[in-house]
């Protein structure tokens, strides 16, 4: 039994399976970037992270589907890599805070002012209406800002108003307006 487990573990050379983990990290962190970007709007630079995705992929995929019967721990160690590199995909993408989106805050009357006064002295466009909540007046502000805004923006409206409700949605395309000004492009 101890025969069978050194020989499924070395049957590979360590850097083999270092190679096969890390490159497919990168690989599918890739990925699901490109998929979120592009989704977002961003065609050109979707089509570049693609190239360099399959690119990767290649070497890859050909280094385990070659040893994978002689060495089946990198196909587990692929595996491992692919969840491993949508976690960190998803963690690239929200440091890159690519795209806009559209806040919907919902506010009693006795705080709008503040808040809108708060928003604009951003430079960010607001849209305010006057509604009717389940039991009192309330205030609901449209904006549309740049992700990388997104959370030092909630963050300070929820210090003015800790009860706001505030919806955020993405936005793919946007024409007209006021935006901010994009300044960079990773946060």
């Amino acid at each position: 039994m101890i025969d069978f487990i050194l020989d499924f573990l070395l049957a590979a050379p360590w850097y083999t399976v270092l190679f096969v983990f890390v490159a497919k990290v990168v690989e599918v962190t890739l990925s699901t970037v490109r998929i979120i970007i592009v989704n977002r709007g961003f065609k050109l630079q979707g089509a570049l992270v693609s190239f360099i995705e399959v690119l990767i992929w290649v070497f890859v995929a050909s280094q385990v589907v070659n040893d994978v019967k002689t060495a089946p721990l990198l196909g587990i160690v692929y595996a491992l890599g692919y969840g491993v590199g949508v976690i960190a995909g998803s963690i690239v993408e929200k440091k890159m805070a690519f795209g806009k989106v559209m806040l919907n805050i919902i506010i009693p009357i006795k705080n709008s002012e503040i808040i809108a006064k708060y928003i604009r002295d951003k430079k960010i466009g607001l849209t305010t209406v006057q509604g009717k909540g389940l039991k009192t007046e309330v205030q609901v502000l449209m904006l549309f800002t740049h992700r990388k805004n997104i959370l030092e923006l909630k963050q300070g409206i929820l210090a003015i108003e800790p009860h706001a409700l505030i919806a955020e949605n993405d936005v793919v395309t946007l024409s007209g307006g006021t935006l901010p000004h994009k300044h960079k492009i990773v946060k």
